[in-house]
């Protein structure tokens, strides 16, 4: 199917009169109410209905987001014989090109719109709603949304790169321009600002229920904590590390605390929710297979050896053959974290370089040393320091969509292997042909 911003209004209410509870809020149904009449005073009840729908939204297609990055930024392969496409156009075979019209680009693509429809709905909701909310329950709907949008929408940009993104699709009769990378990350980075001070006038608790998930992170104080984690990642990709550090010093960063804290996309196995349809059964024919890089770059000692698991037998095909799956996400109910305490670590350290080289040291300690290894031993100039952190970033980020933009971001995505004479390392999607 093809999708474009302009129809997502019709499929949006689909999927909202649809959606899983996923342990948000059992709310019944609004009755199939149009859209329209949410937009022009939707009850309390509705809104935090759409407040879940919102949440539910964000596991829409997002497999094919991790797949593209990790297969294009040589994480892993998707082996399977039902499409030729991941090991080929995803790899460049032979001088192929990117499908605007592909599968790979349009699903991500979609997905994340949806969900930007719908918060868009939410505030549009919640400003135009008689019901008897308070300003701070007003505030605490806008913050959340607002965080939302901006971490969907650097979904979007981080597949279409130097193409941009639409950022103001709000009228879907009246779209806002492409805005470039650089632009596209100045608004995020500014909409989180604003999601940052609706959180902060949004007192002691949401009027809404959020999944467990985002137990610890379900208050409009903690929440705040996950706005500044993924601004902080956004000073990143603008390379701001001054900005770095004063919002890892504001989010749930803790370097003494556990790696995978941090609020997550909830699945479970029980009747009538969504399970992670990233997880795969080991020792398949088809199968997501670690790419031997990754493989080589790893100590003996390091115990993130368990994010691979080693097969019976070699799998080939289509020219390229793997020995280990990939186990990243080991079960159907495994989360998928939107962003946890390990990479806030390494921002830590990744914003320190230049600044104080000793702090970055520590911080990349706490990462090696919490996997099993010795502390850092090698040189301790910039370019030395920023080598170990995105190797650090590689082995503890695996398999979660980083790699290839980190590689991108600094100039190097030349130095990713090529595995075939002819494949090729794609600096971005196109643009889904829908969207010219």
């Amino acid at each position: 199917m093809k999708f474009n911003i302009k129809q997502l209004t019709f499929l949006i209410l689909p999927a909202f009169l649809g959606l899983s509870s996923c342990t948000i809020e059992e709310i019944a149904d609004p009755n199939g109410q149009s859209v329209s009449a949410l937009l022009e005073d939707a009850s309390r009840g509705e809104l935090v209905t759409v407040a879940s729908g919102v949440e539910s939204l964000m596991r829409e297609e997002i497999g094919f987001y991790y797949d593209v990055s990790s297969i294009i930024g040589r994480d892993y392969y998707f082996f399977t014989g039902s499409d030729p496409r991941y090991t080929g156009e995803l790899l460049g075979k032979e001088a192929s090109v990117l499908d605007p019209a592909g599968f790979y680009g349009t699903r991500p693509f979609a997905g994340r719109y949806r969900t930007v429809k719908m918060t868009n709905i939410l505030i549009t909701a919640v400003q135009n709603s008689s019901a008897d909310l308070s300003n701070e329950e007003r505030e605490g709907y806008y913050g959340f949304a607002k965080t939302i949008q901006a971490y969907e929408l650097h979904l979007v940009l981080m597949l279409q790169y130097q193409n941009g993104i639409r950022t103001d699709v709000a009228d879907p009769d009246n779209l806002g321009p492409f805005r470039s990378y650089d632009e596209s990350l100045a608004f995020l980075a500014d909409l989180l600002e604003q999601g940052a001070t609706h959180l902060e006038n949004a007192g002691a608790e949401f009027a809404f229920t959020l999944s467990p998930g985002f137990d610890g992170f379900n208050t409009p104080a903690t929440f705040l904590k996950f706005n500044r984690a993924i601004a902080a990642r956004i000073a990143a990709y603008q390379n701001n590390k001054s900005n770095i550090l004063k919002l890892v010093g504001d989010s749930f960063m803790d370097m003494v605390g556990d790696f995978y804290t941090g609020p997550y996309r909830y699945y479970s196995t029980a009747g009538g929710e969504v399970t992670n349809n990233l997880f795969r059964p080991t020792d398949q024919s088809e199968a997501i297979i670690a790419h031997s890089s990754f493989l080589a770059a790893l100590d003996p000692a390091d115990d993130r050896n368990g994010k691979i698991q080693a097969r019976t037998a070699p799998l080939t095909l289509d020219g390229l053959t793997g020995t280990h799956d990939v186990v990243v996400f080991n079960s159907l109910s495994a989360p998928n974290h939107f962003i946890r305490n390990e990479e806030l670590i390494l921002l830590f350290a990744e914003g320190q370089i230049g600044s104080d080289n000793n702090l970055a040291v520590g911080a990349i300690d706490v990462v090696r040393k919490g996997h099993g290894l010795g502390g850092y031993a090698g040189g301790t100039s910039d370019a030395e320091l920023l080598d170990e952190v995105l190797a650090q970033r590689r082995l503890s980020l695996f398999a979660e969509g980083h790699r290839w933009i980190d590689m991108r971001r600094f100039g190097r995505l030349a130095s990713l292997p090529i595995d075939r004479a002819d494949d090729n390392v794609w600096d971005q999607m196109p643009r889904p042909d829908t969207e010219e």
